[in-house]
């Protein structure tokens, strides 16, 4: 582990496990997102690849989301676009995986960590694993990460997240709105039954599994422009006299 973070490739026969990680709890600036985002596209053009495990590494944070120190560091319009679209390559990537990606989630996921869980086709979760999008707490919005979090959770779901953007909401709740597909107490189970189903699913056909992804991410064609778009959006309002006093104000803070 490096003190920019990194992102690592294990391939272990079929089951090919993508993991990140940043030391300011498992956050994600542009850099690891780009290289999150290749690793996924890799892993589905890979031949020896039945199924992607997608990870973070540590026992606390899943993911603490955007970067904020590449937040307050953005200048103009277009370093704003860019830095927002990273979040968007890896949802697109996911979406277009034509492997399962099965998520582990160990611990708590803020903004953009709720997106990276919502894109996943199934999510391991630990009782540690709430959730928030605190992006309107910082003067954004969960602009490029809310498609793929409605979609899992429902629009009165993700609207009462993005609204009360300071609320952490419990992994219980994740789970019965639909963003996690299970639930454990312990790290260990979560780990044995996660490890389970991806061998089940490396013997299953190839075939099946990618027309099934298909079917799963119907009406999904056009969130590459749509992503691309929203990302323009927050790149334009993290400029804002507004939002740069909110980040300011949310960094000195707990996050």
């Amino acid at each position: 582990m490096v003190a920019e973070g990194q992102v690592e490739v294990q391939k272990n026969g079929p089951v090919h496990t993508v993991s990140f990680y940043h030391p300011q709890s498992n956050s994600l600036p542009g850099a690891l997102l780009r290289s999150l985002a290749d690793a996924i596209e890799s892993a589905g053009k890979d031949n020896s690849c039945r199924v992607v495990i997608l990870k973070s590494e540590g026992e606390k944070a899943f993911c603490a989301g955007a970067s904020f120190d590449e937040l307050v560091a953005i200048k103009d319009m277009e370093e704003g676009r860019k830095f927002f679209s990273g979040f968007a390559s890896v949802i697109n990537a996911i979406r277009t995986c034509p492997k399962f990606v099965i998520a582990r989630i160990q611990g708590k996921a803020v903004g953009g960590g709720v997106g990276v869980a919502a894109a996943a086709d199934y999510v391991y979760a630990h009782v540690s694993a709430s959730v928030k999008l605190s992006e309107l707490a910082v003067g954004i919005g969960p602009f490029v990460v809310g498609p793929a979090v409605e979609r899992k959770v429902g629009t009165s779901a993700f609207s009462a997240m993005a609204i009360n953007a300071s609320a952490w909401w419990t992994s219980q709740w994740a789970l019965e709105k639909g963003l996690y597909t299970e639930l454990f107490d312990t790290i260990d189970e979560l780990d044995t039954k996660l490890q389970t189903l991806a061998d089940r699913l490396a013997t299953s056909n190839p075939e099946a599994m990618e027309q099934l992804k298909k079917v799963f991410w119907q009406g999904t064609d056009h969130w590459g422009t749509l992503l691309a778009e929203r990302a323009e959006t927050s790149g334009r309002l993290v400029l804002s006299d507004f939002t740069r006093e909110a980040i300011r104000k949310f960094k000195a803070g707990a996050r």
